[in-house]
């Protein structure tokens, strides 16, 4: 049976005030997620759209043996589509149900409960000069009658009365008011039904919200003259990254973080005021909630507010304002994912303007008038902006993928090849262990080396300058309080410092690499190790066409290579370098040796490789010959043969997992 995940990278439109439309339609893509998950297990579904989401993938399993699932790992959104992916996010991570929301929303997302105190009219008399306001509004026959329903015109009538009533030149709703509700729903949230996870344990989702620095932040731009530009920001991302859990009710992060995440997102101009951290701080003092995470989360977000000292006069609008589709942010993490069986990405966009495709355009012959134009050019037009660019990327993203998988395969046939005749073919009757697995590898390196010449040198200095920026922007994620705003200073005094250690060739006289370059690879060279394993895992996947192998064997075979990938994956990022390395980091540019030598220590790859090798061993011994063939054969010339992708081609990864994605 041919199986397949379904990963939807999720991108919701900012839609002002369409949050309850926000809030249907991703709660559809939480009940597939829900039947999909019960279709894995056998489980009961909730009854509704879950039942038809169920027996679609019955019938995709039975007409045409596929079991598909569907993981929604990726959330990105703005304004009320922030808002909500933020409740998705928590949902699908924690297992919790959308259903106490779905009342929340209907019960409490109401005019008259959002209207800050002082902000209300004190009687019905209040703004009798407002009136003629009030009776035109209430006349337009395209603002109510033409959207609402017949039996609520009323009452919509009576709460837009009361609205334009309320203070002018202030923001008529309150802000802590509003924070109130988004906690609200968080409890409502926690307190009901609860599931598993609707990811795979260790799964990583990644949700991310944009919002707007009103006053703007410094960003440091790298030029040729003059080298350095500096130049205010007012885009913010605030990002999230979780590993799935076991048990169902995690939380994917502080509450307080997730409360201000959703409450910056959605801080629409002129009806909420700006989102300040006293706001928040405030929230937490009334429902007694401790914050411990408090300043290393806001110093994420805001590196350049928390260097200089004024967090507190930060203020946070709609992330709408500037960033109204927030596609390269989900694109941003779409590389490293684990994967232990065939996949297809898709992007999913929710634009809350139902039946309207393209946006809106223009088709009044008259010049647009003097508040059109105001109006148009401060909110519309920005706001309807095509998504054309970000579509394009995603485009070439994919092409690219696929030209290099293309490149792969072709090369494949002339590896295995090369492997064979290095070995002869002996080599997969005997019973591998971990030290043939060492020295098969090692043997391997050194033909490849060998065999490419003066190329050789080039690789391994593209594969050295890799490791250094990946090293550089971990020693930069960690420091607490970094000397520059950008990583690529550290990078620069990592590779002098390895120039002055030996390093400044790579190559020895006599092939291969030198004695100091495979002394730094196998201490640091993490991407590779996981890389070597990923491609072991895609060849176990695709292009499969060998019928004396059954699905369950491959199966094993590939649960053999994701617990060895999931050895590297512990490794990776900042965790395994304890508590005491970011003040260790902050001397980086001091002693780069120091901060090296205290990776390679807390990370110890090299007996991180004889625990992978005792795994893959073991397994190979239990497989069939021609499978243990196949294994091999990509094993030793992915050792050889392997090439990095540049960073220039991979986006921006989020900022909370600072990691390869492990």
């Amino acid at each position: 049976m041919r199986q397949k995940e379904l990963r939807i990278a999720l991108v919701c439109y900012g839609g002002i005030s369409l949050a309850v439309y926000m809030h249907g339609v991703t709660k559809e893509l939480w009940h597939l997620a829900r039947a999909s998950r019960a279709f894995r297990s056998g489980e009961a579904t909730g009854g509704g759209t879950e039942d038809v989401y169920l027996e679609l993938l019955r019938r995709l399993e039975d007409e045409h043996g596929l079991r598909l699932r569907v993981l929604p790992d990726i959330v990105a959104g703005a304004s009320a589509g922030g808002i909500n992916g933020v409740f998705l996010a928590q949902a699908v991570h924690s297992g919790q149900s959308l259903e106490p929301l779905t009342r929340l929303w209907l019960e409490f997302a109401d005019v008259d409960i959002l209207l800050d105190p002082d902000a209300r009219p004190g009687s019905r008399l209040a703004k009798l000069w407002a009136m003629p306001l009030v009776w035109f509004m209430l006349r337009r026959d395209d603002l109510i009658s033409a959207s609402v329903a017949p039996e609520t015109r009323a009452e919509v009538r009576s709460k837009l009365s009361r609205l334009i009533r309320s203070r002018w030149f202030e923001p008529p709703f309150g802000g802590l008011g509003f924070s109130r509700l988004i906690a609200r729903a968080f409890e409502a949230m926690a307190q009901g039904e609860l599931g598993p996870p609707l990811l795979p344990p260790r799964h990583p989702l990644d949700l991310f919200v944009t919002a707007t620095d009103f006053s703007g932040h410094r960003q440091v731009l790298r030029l040729n003259t003059p080298p350095l530009v500096e130049e205010s920001e007012h885009r913010l991302s605030i990002g999230f990254c979780a590993h799935t859990p076991e048990q169902a009710g995690g939380q994917l992060a502080h509450p307080l973080e997730l409360i201000f995440a959703a409450r910056a997102t959605a801080s629409f101009p002129g009806a909420f005021p700006a989102l300040q951290i006293a706001e928040i701080d405030a929230l937490g003092a009334e429902r007694r909630l401790d914050w411990p995470t408090r300043d290393a989360f806001l110093a994420r977000i805001m590196p350049e507010h928390a260097r200089r000292g004024d967090l507190d006069a930060v203020a946070l609008i709609d992330g709408s304002v500037l960033n109204n589709a927030p596609f390269g942010e989900a694109m941003g993490v779409l590389g490293d994912r684990p994967a232990q069986r065939e996949v297809d990405r898709r992007f999913v966009y929710i634009d809350p303007h139902p039946g309207r495709v393209g946006g809106r355009a223009r088709g009044d012959p008259r010049p647009p008038s003097f508040f059109s134009m105001i109006f148009g050019s401060l909110s519309s037009i920005p706001r309807e902006q095509p998504i054309r660019d970000s579509l394009e990327e995603i485009d070439r993203h994919s092409r690219e993928v696929a030209h290099q998988r293309e490149i792969v395969a072709r090369l494949r046939p002339e590896v295995e090849d090369a492997v064979e005749r290095l070995f002869g073919r002996t080599l997969f009757f005997d019973r591998p262990t971990v030290k043939r697995l060492t020295a098969w590898r090692a043997r391997a390196q050194q033909a490849a080396a060998e065999r490419a010449g003066y190329a050789f040198d080039a690789y391994e200095q593209v594969k050295l300058q890799s490791t250094i920026d990946d090293l550089a922007r971990l020693i930069h994620a960690a420091a607490p309080q970094p000397m520059e705003a950008l990583p690529e200073p550290i990078a620069r005094r990592l590779s002098a410092h390895l120039d002055e250690s030996g390093l400044v060739r790579l190559g020895s006289s006599g092939g291969g690499a030198s004695p100091e370059a495979i002394r730094f690879f196998r201490e640091h060279d993490l991407a590779f190790r996981i890389r070597r394993l990923r491609l072991l895992a895609r060849r176990l996947t695709e292009g499969w066409d060998d019928p004396e192998v059954d699905e369950t064997t491959r199966e094993s075979a590939r649960d053999a290579v994701y617990r060895a990938l999931s050895l590297y994956f512990d490794r990776d990022g900042l965790a395994p370098l304890g508590a005491g390395f970011p003040a260790l980091a902050a001397r980086v540019l001091e002693d780069p040796a120091a901060v090296l030598a205290e990776i390679a220590t807390r990370r110890q790859l090299p007996m991180t490789d004889l625990s992978v090798d005792a795994i893959l061993a073991d397994a190979l011994a239990e497989m069939p010959v021609t499978l243990r063939r196949r294994v091999l054969l990509s094993y030793l010339g992915c050792s050889g043969s392997s090439a990095r992708r540049s960073w220039r081609s991979s986006p921006k990864k989020n900022p909370a997992c600072a990691s390869m994605r492990g």
